[in-house]
């Protein structure tokens, strides 16, 4: 078992080596309430914080108190809170704020919050004035392991999630702990499926370490949630810094995310968390790589324990009482991996390692009708 100090003092920095765009993720306790820990940012005399309705009451003056001893004027615009605002709509929010109050192209944009913050606000820094800095302040344990590391910023479009964005790079992540203690438990599982899907795809190691330690990462024991943080970001970081572009190698990190992804928009964006799909899809492509005979069904039913460990569900939705699979296989056509209309998949092989392939249409509906029914 890995033990990391929960002390408060104690900073654990990833590196992201993108060149020119390369930068840090820091990881540790208190850092929201360290002026410190926001220097070294582009200057400018005007910040904006960039939160929602949720998480503004917790920590928006607290970060504004930080970030005041290095911008003059610093701002804020609030976003209403859940996966069914990530939209034209509210992104259009952050622009009016920008525009409305004077900001110029140095004007730095600080996304706190979870994943649809920080991905509304990215995609909002990428376009504005052609691009403006931005930085990442998580609040949730899914922002903290995945999305806001990497650059990838989007909105959602009704026929499928996160097809509307940019590739723009934060000028540093900065994920503070102690925040992870306001969330609300299904929030924490959320993430967790996040932080299982680098096992699988990675380090069989750490997915032996998720196993031995899911009881405290579910009761917040800093250390392992501090480890769980770090490890996680460390091969997402490992993975983007070789694919910032998501041309080969980045998509193995959508483990879980074609079926995922057709859960929620078939059931409507916020019905089930991110997370929630996620870990059922996991479930789902680990299923169909069994069938396709990559791996056997006693690591089937390992990913599939897990998954159920971390408060998440394992029964996939019926998205069509009429025609499922078809429903299903509809949604996933649009998703981003898929090539001429061919469905690619992310599939495991037992070994820590990935593949992204296609598989036929029927057997992905066989695996289809199976998740539903189990």
């Amino acid at each position: 078992m890995v033990t990391l100090s929960s002390d408060k003092s104690t900073i654990q920095h990833v590196h992201i080596d993108l060149g020119e765009r390369s930068y840090t993720i820091d990881i540790g306790a208190g850092l929201l309430d360290d002026p410190g820990s926001f220097a070294r940012l582009p200057k400018a005399s005007s910040a904006m914080i960039v939160s929602n309705t949720t998480v503004a009451p917790l920590y928006l003056e607290r970060l504004r108190r930080s970030i005041q001893a290095h911008y003059a004027v610093v701002q804020e615009v609030l976003l209403p809170d859940g996966e069914a605002y990530k939209t034209w709509e509210s992104l259009n929010l952050i622009f009016d704020a920008l525009l409305s109050r004077a900001c110029d192209r140095k004007t730095v944009l600080f996304a706190l919050g979870g994943g649809v913050v920080g991905d509304m606000t990215g995609f909002a820094a990428a376009a504005f004035m052609r691009g403006v800095p931005f930085v990442q302040v998580p609040t949730t344990l899914l922002a903290q392991v995945d999305s806001s590391v990497g650059g990838k910023t989007a909105i959602n479009h009704p026929l499928g999630k996160n097809m509307i964005g940019a590739f723009y790079q934060p000028q540093r992540v900065i994920c503070d702990l102690a925040t992870l203690d306001t969330l609300p438990d299904r929030e924490l599982s959320a993430g967790l499926a996040e932080v299982i899907k680098y096992g699988p795809i990675a380090d069989l190691g750490f997915l032996d370490w998720i196993e031995a330690n899911m009881e405290a990462l579910r009761s917040r024991e800093p250390s392992a949630l501090a480890h769980a943080v770090r490890r996680s970001c460390e091969i997402k970081a490992e993975v983007v810094g070789q694919d910032e572009r998501e041309s080969g190698l980045r998509a193995i990190l959508n483990f879980g995310h074609t079926f995922g992804h057709a859960i929620e928009a078939g059931m409507g964006y916020g019905a089930w968390l991110h997370g929630e799909a996620v870990g059922c899809g996991m479930v789902m492509a680990t299923r169909l790589s069994a069938r396709l005979g990559l791996v056997d069904q006693a690591f089937l039913l390992r990913v599939q324990r897990l998954v159920e460990a971390a408060g998440l569900p394992v029964r996939a939705p019926v998205l069509d009482e009429k025609d499922n699979s078809g429903r299903y296989l509809s949604l996933m056509r649009l998703d981003k991996k898929a090539d001429a209309g061919e469905i690619r998949f992310v599939l495991v092989d037992g070994s820590g390692s990935a593949v992204l392939r296609g598989a036929p249409d029927a057997l992905v509906a066989e695996v289809i009708e199976e998740s539903c029914g189990t």
